[in-house]
């Protein structure tokens, strides 16, 4: 097997192409009579992650953040962007484009600013949501600024844009899903039924191919294939997919599904009638605008059951685990043998994927692995490129975020290392960062709590520093699906309670714009939390279980700033690091991970 090669940013706009592109868009808009048109970074089934063809943001701007957008006007052109890409954007958009901190400053704000005497902006009603353009059109009532649809003017300029990807789909074996699609099928229609829905439109590639059994290709890093459905509270599916991606799955998708090409989808849509459910986060606004009075809202049917994970995804995540373990283990122990100054990123980063290409299981990398030393590990979504790629210094740090796809789970693994001997200032910080993981690990919590209810404790031991990180404690993680998976989040904004199942990440962080970045992560499932002596009886409590298992750099632990509940953990820890992945090593590896698991 082999992984697709390390990617060069094809579709990515360079400094100096940025400014042209520009100025097409521009032609374009004021043809159209429009004061200015929306770039998004989105498709037209809003997943996090899009297809070349779909990169249009990147190919204008040379942004390459998972999230962002551009509102292009006459006169500026604003690159709306979070906290996690405050530092990467200065270094990738040309000087024609404003970075803009977002949501700090919201668009509305923003346009109200720039265009004082009204205006009229354009956008694709296929890549924004409905939420989002019912949101607009409220917010800028009585401003004189409006919005209207148009046919997307970057696909007019972009002469060379990339075909539409058409790559088979496959079958998702039962022993990994642990459940059939008729079963699926059969349950989310039951949930229609009792709330008075007809049937419900599903956009989002992963809540498709969870629902279905199904794994695709059609984005870089995610085994999902484009395509829209509609569950019916009937029992049925209607999927919306090009034929020849489906040649081999006709038989596994069974009576109740039917398979139609994706140009039939906007009919099926215009044909419902009764009460149809539409997930205004996810969903587009031309689907939203195509129901009409027949659109409800309500979330993603397949959001909540997807992410609450039954015992064979569990049982296949944890075993995938202790496999991406040792090959991250394998790819320590070789780095802390070479030579000082004699490593570069990109090694790094070839290395692995090689060490994880062993592995038959393995089908591709669950995102682009991040490998940031000095500088660069401050860009908190850094991807090294043959223009950036940095040695390995002495002194300096490497944050090393990476994963794999494995058809019996999805890893994600941050570990920060020291290259050489590590600073005060750096070992104090990380501390810092270990102890926030630490506390999240060890967390018990009632049930019915949320992400935002408990994300602080992640952040406690930074902000009594005065420190903080700009992005959230932890993340969703599918199946063998999407890396970043909603809808549970350890996030300020998360809303959703955490249920036993539910896969997240543990990655606090701490980043010195210019000097280093320090990001520690593991995978952590929810589960019922064992008794204890002297608990209330009647009081339900959640806990974790550690999924990840590769040590944490002792040289950067400052001992004394540890107590005792926190080095009992850690050392307990490095002791089940040892036992679960020792007997998969080759022999330098092996000797590596004794000295690197050792007690404090």
């Amino acid at each position: 097997m082999t992984l697709p090669p390390l990617q060069s940013f094809d579709v990515t706009a360079r400094p100096d192409q940025g400014p042209p592109r520009l100025q097409a868009l521009r032609r374009e808009i004021a043809q159209e009579g429009l004061s200015g048109f929306l770039v998004p970074r989105a498709d037209a089934h809003q997943g996090e992650y899009v297809a070349a063809r779909d990169n249009r943001l990147a190919w204008l701007t040379g942004f390459t953040g998972s999230a962002g957008f551009c509102a292009a006007l006459a006169d500026v052109a604003g690159v709306f962007i979070d906290g996690r890409y405050r530092t990467q954007v200065k270094s990738q958009v040309a000087d024609v484009y404003t970075p803009v901190p977002w949501p700090e400053v919201q668009l509305v704000d923003w346009l109200i600013e720039q265009l004082p005497n009204g205006g009229k902006i354009g956008f694709d009603p296929w890549l924004h949501t409905s939420g989002q353009i019912r949101g607009l059109y409220r917010d800028l009532e009585g401003t004189g600024i409006e919005i209207t649809q148009i046919d997307n003017l970057v696909d007019r300029i972009w002469a060379d844009q990339p075909a539409a990807p058409m790559h088979p789909v496959a079958a998702h074996p039962l022993d990994y899903a642990g459940e059939t699609a008729d079963s699926k099928i059969e349950r989310l229609a039951r949930s229609l039924q009792e709330a008075g829905q007809t049937a419900a439109i599903i956009t989002l590639p992963d809540s498709i191919m969870w629902l279905l059994n199904l794994r695709g290709a059609d984005i870089a890093r995610n085994p999902v294939a484009h395509g829209f459905a509609i569950l019916h509270a009937s029992g049925s599916v209607d999927l919306f997919m090009e034929p020849d991606k489906l040649t081999g799955v006709v038989s596994h998708l069974g009576p109740q599904v039917r398979c139609h090409p994706p140009q039939e989808f906007v009919a099926a849509v215009q044909a419902l009638s009764g009460a149809v459910r539409i997930d205004g986060a996810s969903v587009p606004y031309r689907v939203a605008e195509l129901l009409a009075e027949h659109a409800v809202a309500g979330g993603d049917p397949c959001a909540l059951p997807k992410a609450c994970k039954n015992p064979a995804e569990i049982d296949g995540s944890a075993a995938a685990h202790l496999r991406d373990g040792a090959a991250v283990v394998e790819l320590l122990a070789w780095l802390d043998a070479q030579p000082p100054n004699s490593v570069r990123e990109i090694q790094v980063v070839q290395k692995l994927e090689a060490l994880r290409q062993r592995d038959p299981r393995l089908r591709d990398i669950s995102f682009d692995t991040i490998a940031g030393t000095g500088p660069n590990g401050a860009i908190m979504h850094y991807r090294v490129t043959t223009e950036t790629d940095a040695r390995l210094a002495e002194g300096d740090l490497l944050v090393l975020d990476s994963g794999g796809q494995y058809l019996d789970g999805t890893t994600d693994i941050t570990r920060t290392i020291a290259i050489g001997t590590p600073g005060d200032e750096e070992r104090a910080a990380f501390t810092r960062v270990l102890q926030g993981m630490i506390a999240m690990s060890r967390l018990r919590w009632p049930k019915g709590l949320t992400g935002r209810d408990i994300e602080c404790v992640g952040r406690m031991p930074l902000w009594l520093a005065g420190q903080d990180f700009n992005h959230g404690l932890g993340h969703g993680v599918g199946a063998y699906l999407s890396v970043h998976e909603g809808p549970q989040r350890l996030s300020r904004v998360s809303d959703v309670p955490l249920e036993p199942g539910m896969i997240l990440s543990n990655e606090p962080g701490y980043y010195r714009e210019g000097g280093f970045g320090i990001r520690i992560e593991n995978l952590l499932v929810v589960q019922e939390a064992p008794a204890l002596d002297g608990a209330d009886p009647e009081r339900s409590m959640l806990s974790w279980r550690t999924l990840t298992y590769v040590p944490i750099d002792r040289r950067l632990i400052v001992r004394d700033m540890m107590n005792a509940d926190e080095l009992r953990w850690l050392n307990a820890y490095h002791a089940e690091v040892a036992k679960k992945i020792a007997p998969t090593l080759g022999n330098d590896a092996k000797l590596w991970l004794d000295a690197a698991t050792a007690p404090f």
